[in-house]
C-alpha cells in the first residue's frame, strides 16, 4: 500500500455567543481535517490537526511541504514517517509544523486500524472499552451570571456526567471562588468538579486561588500558569492539596520529559493534535506510567477516546457538548455520547471518524 495524496480540509462556524476563558475569547468553532488517500480505494485516513486557524496559509503550506516526502510511502510505517517529518533544524521543534505532523500521524493510525480491521484503541493496547468522562464548559459569557452557570452544571449532570469543569482566571480570585461555590452546590458532593485557568495566573495568585478553593473539593486545578513555567507549577503543586493538571500546550515527549522531571504537575494532559500525534502521545503515556502519573488528554474526544481506553493510566476523557460547540452531533456519522458517566470506544475500524462532508461544506474555509 502507498500514500497517493495528503490534504487539509479546514472548517469554521460561529457560536451564538462568544465564550471566554482565563485569557482568550472564542467567537467560532474550528475543525481541521487531514485526509490521506492511498492506492487502495477503500482505505482513506482521517486525522485532526489542532490550533492552526490563525494562520491557515501556514498550515496549508506545511501540509504541502510534508506531502512531498509522504507520496509513495507505506502509510503503515508511522514511526519512520514521523521521524522523517520531524526535522528540528529544518522545520521547527514546536508550533504549527508539529501540529500538522500530529494531524498526519493521526490519519496514518486511522489507516492502520482500517487495514487491520480493528479499532485504534485495541491496536494500541485495549485496556478498556469505556472511560470515565467529564463535560468541559463553565465559560464566561455575556449575560451569563451565577444562576445560568449553575443551570449549565445541572444540565451536564442530567446528561449523565459525573464530572464537570469550569473556567477561572478572567475575573478576580474572590469572584471565581464564588463561581466555584455555586457550581459545587449545584452539582452536589458526589460529582467531581475541575477548574481551568488557561494560564491566567502568576504562581502566587494560583496558590491563593487553590487554597481558597480547597474546601470545595476540587478534582484538579488545570493550567494555573504559563505552560513553560515548570518551577511555578511545581510550587503550586507543593502548596495545595488540589491536584494540578497541565500539558495541553506541550510538544513531544521531550517537553513532557522535562515537565515530569520537574515534578511540575500531578496529572498530565497531552493533546494528540498538538503533541505530535498518536505516535508521540503513546510515548508520553509510557513516560507517565513509568513515573506513576495519570493521563487525561485535552480536547478532541473523537480521537482521545481511543487513547484513554488503550492505556492503564488513562484517567478521564474531556467531552464537549452543544453548549460549547453548536455543531455537536452534526459533524461525524458516529457521534460519541455519555452513558452513566462513561463514553464507550467505538467498535469500528480505525478511529471511526466519518465526516458529514455535505453538512460541513457551507463552513469550509480552506
Amino acid at each position: 500500500m502507498k500514500i497517493t495524496d495528503v490534504r487539509l480540509e479546514m472548517f469554521k462556524w460561529p457560536r451564538a455567543v462568544p465564550i471566554t476563558n482565563g485569557l482568550y475569547t472564542y467567537t467560532h468553532n474550528l475543525l481541521n481535517i487531514v485526509v490521506i488517500d492511498t492506492d487502495d480505494p477503500d482505505i482513506q485516513g482521517i486525522g485532526l490537526a489542532g490550533g492552526i486557524e490563525t494562520t491557515p496559509e501556514v498550515g496549508l503550506a506545511f501540509v504541502e511541504h510534508f506531502k512531498k516526502g509522504l507520496i509513495g510511502q507505506d502509510p503503515l510505517n508511522n514511526e519512520a514517517l514521523w521521524h522523517a517529518m520531524w526535522r528540528p533544524k529544518l522545520v521547527g521543534r514546536r508550533g504549527i509544523s508539529t501540529r500538522v505532523i500530529a494531524g498526519i500521524d493521526i490519519a496514518l493510525w486511522d489507516i492502520k486500524g482500517k487495514v487491520a480491521n480493528m479499532p485504534v484503541y485495541k491496536m494500541l493496547g485495549g485496556f478498556t472499552n469505556k472511560v470515565d468522562t467529564y463535560i468541559a464548559g463553565g465559560y464566561y459569557e455575556e449575560g451569563k451570571g451565577l444562576k445560568e452557570l449553575a443551570q449549565e452544571m445541572e444540565e451536564n449532570v442530567e446528561l449523565g456526567a459525573r464530572a464537570v469543569k469550569i473556567k477561572v482566571g478572567a475575573v478576580s480570585i474572590n469572584e471565581d471562588i464564588e463561581r466555584v461555590r455555586v457550581c459545587r452546590e449545584a452539582i452536589g458532593p458526589d460529582v467531581r468538579l475541575m477548574v481551568d485557568a488557561n494560564n491566567a495566573y502568576r504562581h502566587y495568585q494560583a496558590i491563593e486561588f487553590a487554597r481558597k478553593a480547597e474546601k470545595y473539593d476540587l478534582f484538579w486545578f488545570e493550567e494555573p500558569v504559563e505552560p513553560d513555567d515548570y518551577i511555578g507549577q511545581a510550587e503550586i503543586t507543593r502548596a495545595t492539596s488540589v491536584p494540578v493538571a497541565a500539558g495541553e500546550n506541550e510538544y513531544t515527549r521531550y517537553g513532557f520529559r522535562d515537565m515530569i522531571n520537574a515534578r511540575a504537575v500531578d496529572i498530565l494532559q497531552p493533546d494528540a493534535l498538538i503533541v505530535g500525534g498518536i505516535t508521540e502521545f503513546m510515548k508520553v503515556a509510557a513516560l507517565a506510567q513509568a513515573n506513576d502519573l495519570d493521563v487525561s488528554p485535552h480536547g478532541a474526544q473523537e480521537v482521545h477516546i481511543h487513547l484513554v481506553a488503550a492505556i492503564p493510566n488513562g484517567l478521564i476523557l474531556e467531552y464537549y457538548r452543544d453548549s460549547v460547540n453548536p455543531m455537536h452531533g452534526k459533524v461525524w456519522e458516529h457521534e460519541l455520547t455519555i452513558k452513566d458517566g462513561f463514553v464507550y470506544a467505538p467498535d469500528l475500524p480505525g478511529l471511526g471518524l466519518t465526516p458529514k462532508w455535505d453538512t460541513l461544506a457551507p463552513y469550509r474555509v480552506g
